[in-house]
Order: structure tokens, then sequence, then C-alpha cells
């Protein structure tokens, strides 16, 4: 009995550990896209292209490299959690049924982390070619491009965190 009660706990423990993980990896990732284009855009907008242009691409590229890492880990715990509930809940016999919110949850965000690859593999890449030819009315075109899918990512982001509250 004590085994099963100490597996019970190391269980519940790790589903909360990565539920935790989630939500912190998903708290950084929208926040950042928050902050970016709320606030950062707009304090950059005085500068002259080639500074801004280049200050946007020094930000996002480190923005980026951290947001790879964090949607991915996303990714992972949501899946896992699902998973591990699942498998629990058929092995005591019962039947699983993933409620709406995190159907919503999981399409949301596999669709913003489909759009972040794209943010990150092709808009970002064109940018970063841009920039470092000095074409800067390339890179501001390929800048409003990231904006404008960014904005997509952070309605949808903040779309899912409305979900999971309110349902």
């Amino acid at each position: 009995m004590k085994a099963i009660i100490y597996c019970n706990r190391n269980a519940a423990m790790l589903y909360n550990l990565l539920k935790l993980t989630h939500v912190l990896s998903i708290l950084v990732w929208v926040g950042g896209m928050v902050f970016a284009h709320f606030f950062l855009r707009p304090a950059v907008a005085t500068l002259q292209p080639p500074e801004r242009l280049r200050l946007m691409h020094d930000v996002l590229g480190r923005f980026f490299r951290v947001v790879l890492w964090l949607s991915s880990v996303a990714v992972v715990s949501g899946v896992w959690m699902i998973a591990r509930l699942a498998k629990e809940t058929v092995q005591a016999g019962g039947s699983f049924a993933m409620p709406l919110s995190w159907t919503v949850m999981a399409t949301l965000g596999l669709l913003m982390w489909a759009i972040f690859g794209h943010i990150r593999f092709v808009l970002y890449k064109r940018l970063s070619a841009a920039v470092a030819l000095a074409d800067w009315p390339s890179a501001g075109a390929g800048l409003v491009a990231i904006r404008q899918w960014v904005l997509v990512n952070m309605v949808l982001g903040v779309a899912i965190i409305a979900v999971t509250q309110l349902m």
C-alpha cells in the first residue's frame, strides 16, 4: 500500500512539475510577444532604419533562440501530460475523453508552434539576410511580416489562456 501511495505521490509531483514548466514556458513566450509588440517596437520607432533594424534583429534573434526551446518544452510537456492522464484513466478501467478546453489548447498551441517555425526559420532568415546586406527596405518589409505573424501568435496565445481559464 505504501509503495502505491509513494508512486502516486511521485507521479503527481512529476505531473505538477511538468505543468509548472509548461505554464512558465508559455508565460515567457506570450509575455515576450506582448513586450516586443506593445513596448519595444514603439520605443525604437524613433531610431533611423539601420539602427532600428539591427537592434530589432538582435533582440528577435535572442528571443527566438529562447522561444525555440520554450515552445518545444511547452509542446512536449503538454503532450506528455495529456498522454499520461489518458494512460492512467484507461489503466484504471475508465474511458478518456479530452476536455474541450484541452482540445482547443492543444490545437491552437500546435498552430502557434507552426507559426513560430515560419517566423523563425523563414521570415527571420530573410530579415537576417537583408540586415547583413544593409538592404534596409527589404529588412523593414521582413520586420513588418514578422510583426504581423507575431501579432497572430500573440492573439492565439491570449485566446488559449482565456479558453483554459473560462472553460
